[in-house]
């Protein structure tokens, strides 16, 4: 258990420079660093957009969810999850790293301690930070495939906890956390007065037959904390910028309250595409979940088959891989792979102290690129084999 303010540095815009300087010299690039999905949304998501912009009412403040949003919402969480909600626990954000960023901003005086997971998603401390939070960081291990031992948080730093920020399916380290796992907050935010915002981003995003769930389906959960979870990923809407805070509703009264103040409401277009998309068929969903449990499987097996042992992702868009033999920063070891092979990831760094040592790839290419990739890292020598 840390405490103390952390700052990430600015990894991408580095990445993104050497990208650059790649491309002058003609160096074709795979981009494995960016978590933007290159598959496409439903036509009958795009249609729904489509026919809602062509109306000129359309573009006035909406100032508020549509109920036929809020309905949708509904049926998605009670058909997906087995949980009934009341319109009053949901809002619409712009995207879960909005909502992220300013849900502290009601809660949280200058001062309040937050914990926050290493290695984690920057937004989860940056947010926080804004807010004038301390930041207490909790620590993910490997030996407990990056999921949360509750006896690393002392006692005593649990009680002057304000809020906690948790994620799984979780970003990096593709971890996925099982009932067990949330009936333990759910019994250590009572115990401790914290208020838990849970980041659900990945819920759909499982492999190998597994089934998402959501934090608010355990008892108790209500009580205590919020979930954030988002169209982005699920449905290919990242540009449309749909996310959803969703649970205790005092929580979500107060939230609204205060975005009423920097906000006017989803643009209602948007809130069309989204009804569709949560309504309709489902199958971009199995589809999206197929797509990259096929990439991961090119990928990882790929990379294991030239001797770089990298576990298959449990969850999410992502790879989390241990450096090499023979490597030990991340960065160095990232920047000398683009150099050697015009393969881009993301150092583990750039998560957190605990991040150092691995790296994150994005499956966002399709199975051959990802073949192309593994041949380019076999063929450069960087493994020491």
């Amino acid at each position: 258990m840390k405490l103390g303010d952390r700052v990430d540095a600015n990894i991408f815009n580095q990445l993104d420079e050497k990208k650059r300087e790649l491309a002058k010299r003609g160096t074709d690039t795979i981009n494995l660093s960016i978590g933007t999905p290159d598959f496409e949304p439903d036509p009958y998501v795009m249609q729904a957009v489509a026919e809602a912009a062509a109306r000129p009412e359309m573009y006035k403040y909406t100032l508020n969810d549509k109920p036929e949003l809020i309905e949708a919402v509904q049926g998605w969480y009670r058909r997906r999850y087995g949980v009934e909600l009341a319109p009053g626990q949901i809002m619409s954000v712009s995207g879960s790293q909005e909502g992220i960023a300013h849900l502290c901003f009601p809660f949280i005086r200058p001062g309040d301690l937050v914990l926050c997971p290493d290695p984690g998603y920057p937004i989860f401390t940056f947010g926080p930070m804004m807010a004038g939070a301390e930041i207490g960081l909790y620590p993910l291990k490997p030996e407990n495939n990056w999921v949360l031992d509750f006896a690393d948080i002392p006692d005593d730093v649990a009680d002057r906890a304000r809020m906690m920020v948790v994620s799984y399916p979780n970003n990096p380290t593709t971890a996925v956390a099982d009932r067990g796992f949330y009936e333990k907050l759910v019994a250590f935010a009572k115990a401790h007065d914290i208020m838990i915002v849970h980041d659900n981003a990945y819920s759909e995003l499982i492999f190998d037959g597994g089934e998402g769930m959501s934090f608010l389906s355990v008892p108790g959960a209500m009580d205590v904390g919020v979930e954030c979870n988002s169209l982005s990923k699920t449905y290919n809407l990242t540009g449309m910028r749909v996310s959803f805070v969703i649970g205790n509703e005092a929580m979500v009264s107060q939230f609204r309250d205060f975005r009423s103040q920097i906000d006017y409401g989803m643009f209602y277009p948007a809130q069309k595409g989204a009804v569709a998309a949560l309504s309709g068929p489902q199958r971009v969903v199995e589809s999206n979940r197929a797509g990259y449990q096929q990439r991961r499987d090119a990928l990882c097996g790929g990379l294991r088959s030239i001797g770089w042992d990298v576990p298959d992702a449990a969850g999410t868009m992502f790879v989390w891989a241990k450096l090499p033999e023979g490597y030990t920063s991340s960065v160095d070891f990232t920047m000398e792979l683009m150099e050697k092979t015009g393969v881009i990831v993301v150092p583990g760094v750039s998560f957190g102290e605990l991040g150092e040592g691995y790296v994150r790839m994005a499956l966002v290419v399709p199975p051959e690129r990802m073949e192309e990739a593994v041949r380019r890292i076999r063929e450069s020598g960087m493994l020491h084999i």
